[in-house]
């Protein structure tokens, strides 16, 4: 038998941008109701019916944009090397392009004095195999 994996949770802003859709979905089919029944009943309720309903379907769609955007933001910002998030980052953090030294015309190189130079990344070497003693 399986155990279902849990959904991790959305982050905040794209939480809110999907609150924010979900009103504005509520507020257009309102409009919709409230316009059908203003027009068979041939009321004048009918064109601030149908106004509201134009500006539902306007804020639905800018809504809707929002969850995307807000979805790719919260996406990018968890691919960052320096996140918390465990797979953030695939490659081992290397020099920033302002330590690296300037080469000169020469062939010889000017460290800035102000930077430290950090080594670069070295993966960790294995361990020698030592033998086991024989009786």
């Amino acid at each position: 038998m399986s155990v279902p994996r849990r959904r991790r949770r959305l982050p905040d802003e794209v939480r809110a941008a999907a609150v924010r859709a979900v009103l504005s979905l509520a507020f257009t089919l309102v409009g919709v109701v409230v316009a059908t029944l203003a027009s068979y009943a041939g009321s004048g309720m009918l064109v601030p019916a149908l106004m509201a309903m134009g500006l539902g379907v306007f804020g639905t769609m800018w809504c809707l944009l929002e969850i995307l955007i807000s979805r790719q933001i919260a996406a990018q910002r968890a691919r960052v090397p320096g996140s918390a998030h465990p797979t953030a980052g695939g490659r081992p953090p290397s020099e920033p392009l302002a330590a690296r030294p300037f080469p000169r015309a020469d062939g010889s190189v000017y460290q800035q004095p102000h930077q430290s130079h950090r080594p670069a990344y070295q993966p960790p070497q294995p361990r020698p195999r030592i033998p086991a003693p024989r009786p």
